[in-house]
């Protein structure tokens, strides 16, 4: 009978098959999937290099080990903590039953218990930090983060981990930008001179966007912000928070707080290369960021801000500026109008604009609009959101128009304190808008 693996039960047996202990069907259809398998390849590769170095060990050991020297209690110390450890870095520790058989069958084996042995005994001088978690400091943490000169990662805006995911690469002051759910799209962002080159890949389309004042300042290079807050931080304003399992690997956290900002690093105990890091500005916004790669080589194409060989340039104008009142209406129009089908959204802001973008290209795609229209409709609605973007940072707004239809003049759906001000602007159903005093505010 064939088994039926995956990468789940492939992790539960990799102890077992790499110390050969594995019967069939079980040994051949875990070596089939480590052909088809990337990640639990690199697991297998770091577990023989572990057992490698334990055999060559204990061997050269062996003798002034005399039968009976290897005391029974030093063999289950080890072997306890060796096994304890790939709980936690394969996710098993939910399978202790499991894992205790692993380890019985494990000591079976002479070389290994041997081995096991001699790893507590050299374990200084070898470094082997599978078994021994080293002392990791918030310096050693940081390092690559304020000084790689390129870093790629996964981007999650908000908490909820099934939001659309974003793909960075940032090199200096630019970078490059993919989304999970518009994988066509690609932005290459320049920083420096306030410019995004959208590309459409698919129709092979390229758009040139002016992205100065506000949209500048708010177009965020994730990694610069975490570098701010990091540098930021004095002595005392951080604290270790122990170790734990972080997306599926032993890590070790740091977390620090600023006047408006916090952040927690999650890094990998052995080499301190972060693994995971969670943002919060103010109350509103958030995010993480994971799948961290330091310094890695990247194409000076992938960067550039010319358009690509055997794409097409648009050479509609389009400029982001500033956003204001007007554009977050209009954009309030088009959410209901067109993407809510008459009815204002459950909900506003960046995490749901991300989610809903793909939604309104169909929408305007099955509307069968000009070009022309569909793209200014999308620069509206996303200097709408802008605009929005801006009263996040402030804190000082409140949206009610879950439910509410197009042109009910009697609901107040959204308020907000513009700065310096000391009355408040109350937009209504139907988008009309009104001065009100802190006291006459919507209940």
């Amino acid at each position: 009978m064939r088994w039926k693996m995956n990468c789940e039960k492939c992790k539960e047996l990799l102890v077992a098959y790499v110390e050969e202990l594995l019967e069939e069907p079980g040994r051949r259809s875990v070596a089939e999937h480590l052909k088809v398998c990337p990640s639990c390849q690199s697991q297998a590769q770091e577990l023989s290099g572990l057992h490698d170095r334990l055999v060559k060990n204990g061997k050269a050991l062996a003798r002034e080990m005399a039968a009976g020297q290897v005391r029974h209690e030093l063999e289950n110390n080890v072997m306890n903590r060796i096994v304890q450890e790939q709980n936690v870095r394969l996710k098993a520790a939910e399978r202790a039953t499991e894992a205790l058989k692993t380890r019985r069958t494990i000591m079976k084996s002479p070389v290994t218990r041997i081995a096991a042995a001699a790893a507590l005994i050299v374990v200084a001088a070898l470094g082997i930090n599978y078994i021994m978690t080293p002392s990791v400091t918030w310096a050693e943490v940081i390092e690559p983060i304020l000084n790689a000169k390129t870093i790629a990662f996964d981007l999650i805006i908000g908490s909820d981990e099934s939001n659309p995911t974003m793909h960075d690469i940032v090199a200096g002051s630019r970078i490059r930008r993919t989304m999970s759910n518009m994988p066509n799209m690609t932005q290459v962002i320049d920083l420096d001179n306030a410019k995004m080159l959208g590309l459409d890949t698919q129709a092979k389309t390229a758009i040139y966007v002016d992205i100065k004042g506000e949209l500048a300042d708010r177009t965020r290079n994730y990694v610069e912000f975490v570098r701010q807050v990091i540098r930021q931080l004095q002595e005392g304003q951080v604290r270790e928070l122990g170790e734990r399992t972080i997306d599926g690997q032993k890590a070790i956290g740091f977390t620090g707080k600023g006047q408006n900002e916090e952040v927690t690093i999650w890094a990998n105990p052995q080499t301190a290369l972060p693994i995971r890091i969670e943002a919060k500005i103010g109350q509103e916004i958030s995010f993480i960021m994971k799948n961290f790669e330091f310094n890695a080589a990247v194409d000076v194409s992938l960067m550039s801000m010319d358009v690509p060989a055997g794409y097409t340039e648009q050479k509609a104008k389009i400029d982001l500026g500033n956003a204001n009142e007007q554009d977050f209406i209009e954009s309030l129009r088009i959410w209901a109008e067109i993407i809510g089908d008459g009815t204002f959204p459950q909900a506003i802001g960046t995490e749901s604009t991300m989610k809903v973008m793909p939604t309104l290209v169909q929408k305007l795609t099955a509307m069968k609009v000009t070009e022309e229209k569909g793209t200014q409709t999308g620069m509206t609605f996303a200097k709408g959101m802008l605009f929005h973007q801006i009263l996040e940072g402030q804190g000082q707004w409140t949206y009610a128009g879950a439910g509410v239809k197009l042109g009910d003049a009697s609901k107040a759906i959204f308020w907000y304190q513009p700065k310096g001000s000391a009355t408040w602007r109350v937009i209504y159903g139907d988008l009309s808008v009104k001065d009100v005093a802190p006291e006459n505010l919507p209940k």
